[in-house]
């Protein structure tokens, strides 16, 4: 029988809280559900909140009885951040995080780098915010427990997995022992150490490097600003590197890298941690100033992938279909994106709407996207961590030039996570208007936020829909497109129409057939999308990137888009993004 941890995890700023194991025995189980997802990690919870919002029950199984130990991810993008307005929890991210733009590089006691995230006021969000996960975890919980659609099982490790006969049998070890469940589709967010990917002997391909970094969490008041700062070859750690993060109640992350001859237990004991610990400290300006440890772990930077993230009914995401360095925060910010682009190819799939091949397109889109950051994160790594003599003579001499030479500080950029663009999806449209445009979000591009008013922003307004976003000054909707809309919707296709107009904010009169309407005096959204005029348009994908654009919008280039985007177009097959 599984036996999970039951006694809070210490911590000394985050109050545990123990939630009770499901139990076989005091439950009925149904012959079979429509998704069951391995993980109640930030990339599980965000799947079962998307699908939920596409009308898709599922059953979200957690080995542990309480989230995560450690802070873990701490840092979240502004794409992140969207995508968590749409799972309904970004407001608690904002009230409780720290906000920040700026990282700072530092080689021997000069600032050789000042990295800037872009931030502008169409922008909701900022570029990062800091916030422990346990406190993400917590709010995503809270999110699932009040959504009807979501069933959390606490305690409940799965041990095995078969499939068969369009479906897939978990088995599931609790505290009161074993039971089976029947599902559709099997999602696997189980994390780096996916059990699912060694239960079907699936292989992660990429490299790993030598270099280990302690991630310690320590209680110390520092006044220093909401800033990353990365510190190369310091006395104290010759050769290597040391980056350090403000978090939310007196937090800092410290990361350091350690001796290549050094084990992860001599590096966890609390002799050499003071030892570092107080070393940096003091390098920085702060020697003796008091501190407390809450927690600490070794990691390793790995670059990997699986070549395709669906194995028959089971489909991977976040950490169980890739595994990515620290540097630029791209782990679990990758991770939002996967569960965001296969939710709702998963939804329309379960819900019989779209064809199986659908979800290649997650598999295709989402491999290219990890092969791209693999490469990006390649080159951070390789900068952070030598692998060999060679890199890191090119890397000392970018220290030693940076000193004198600002035009070598761009070499510190650390290539920060960012949405992929997928440029060559199947499901963007052939036939519209993309190459005509001089501006705005191209094919496969995740939307431009753009403000409409002090605050309400054009993100606010979309949902789990296909939206189209159309320019009109005229009272009502063009009944074609409106009869392609209402047919696509009768068929089960979620689509949420959009009138853009030139109204003044407060003084808007509803365009007909729309569901809602922007008022665009100044023409700003219009000009930031590249829209020249009445009957240009926007279709939106349900993960908000760009499928199709138009000069000028008519009903059968809308249906075919739809019809495309949404998998059910015979010519679009599965390819690379």
């Amino acid at each position: 029988m599984h036996q999970p941890h039951a006694e809070p995890r210490r911590s000394i700023y985050y109050p545990y809280q123990v939630f009770d194991a499901w139990l076989p025995t005091q439950h009925p189980e149904p012959q079979r559900h429509p998704v069951v997802i391995a993980g109640a990690g930030p990339i599980g919870l965000v799947t079962a909140l998307e699908l939920a919002r596409h009308g898709v029950n599922s059953v979200v199984l957690e080995s542990e009885q309480q989230v995560c130990e450690g802070s873990r991810a701490i840092v979240f993008t502004r794409r992140s951040m969207e995508i968590l307005q749409q799972a309904g929890v970004a407001d608690r991210v904002t009230a409780n995080g720290l906000p920040w733009r700026f990282g700072n590089s530092y080689y021997r006691g000069q600032r050789v780098f000042r990295m800037e995230g872009p931030h502008d006021p169409d922008d909701r969000f900022f570029p990062m915010i800091n916030l422990q996960q346990q406190y993400l975890e917590e709010y995503l919980v809270d999110a699932a427990n009040a959504h009807p659609l979501i069933e959390l099982r606490w305690g409940n490790r799965v041990n095995a997995v078969e499939q068969g006969g369009g479906r897939a049998r978990v088995e599931a070890d609790t505290p009161a022992g074993p039971y089976t469940l029947e599902a559709d589709w099997l999602v696997a967010a189980d994390g780096a150490r996916s059990a699912i990917r060694t239960l079907l002997g699936l292989k992660l391909e990429g490299a790993s490097y030598e270099g280990r970094f302690v991630i310690a969490d320590i209680r110390v008041d520092l006044p220093l600003p909401t800033e990353r700062l990365a510190y190369f070859d310091p006395e104290w750690n010759p050769g290597n590197t040391i980056l350090m993060h403000r978090e939310p109640h007196g937090i800092w992350r410290v990361d350091y890298q350690l001796p290549a001859d050094e084990t992860p237990e001599q590096a966890l004991s609390p002799e050499s941690l003071k030892t570092r610990i107080d070393a940096q400290l003091a390098m920085i300006g702060h020697a003796g100033v008091p501190w407390e440890m809450d927690w600490s772990s070794v990691y390793s930077a790995r670059t990997l992938t699986l070549p395709d993230y669906r194995h028959g009914r089971v489909l991977f995401t976040g950490d169980a279909a890739h595994l990515l360095p620290i540097f630029g925060v791209r782990g679990a910010n990758t991770g939002f994106q996967d569960a965001q682009a296969l939710a709702w190819r998963l939804a329309l799939v379960a819900r019989g709407v779209s064809p199986e091949a659908l979800l290649a397109t997650y598999s295709a889109e989402r491999v290219a996207a990890a092969r791209e950051i693999i490469d990006e994160a390649g080159k951070s790594t390789r900068f952070m961590t030598p692998p060999s003599r060679g890199f890191r003579l090119l890397r000392d001499a970018v220290l030693s030039l940076s000193l004198t030479q600002p035009f070598v500080g761009p070499l510190y950029h650390w290539r920060t996570s960012r949405p992929h663009e997928y440029t060559h999806s199947a499901l963007n449209s052939a036939g519209d208007d993309n190459a005509l445009f001089k501006a705005g979000p191209a094919h496969g591009a995740p939307p431009q936020n753009v403000r409409l008013a002090a605050d309400d922003f054009l993100l606010d307004h979309l949902d789990h829909s296909f939206a189209l976003l159309y320019v009109t000054d005229a009272p009502a909707m063009p009944e074609p497109l409106m009869d392609v809309v209402n047919t696509c919707r009768a068929q089960g296709l979620p689509v949420r129409v959009l009138a853009i107009t030139g109204q003044q904010p407060g003084a808007v009169q509803p365009v007909a057939g729309a569901d809602d309407t922007l008022a665009d005096a100044s023409g700003h959204l219009r000009q930031r999308y590249g829209l020249r005029g009445a009957g240009g348009a926007y279709l939106l994908r349900p993960d908000q990137h760009v499928c199709a654009r138009w000069m000028t919008l008519d009903a059968t280039r809308l249906r075919a888009a739809l019809s495309t985007a949404a998998g059910l177009a015979t010519t679009a097959q599965p390819t690379g993004a």
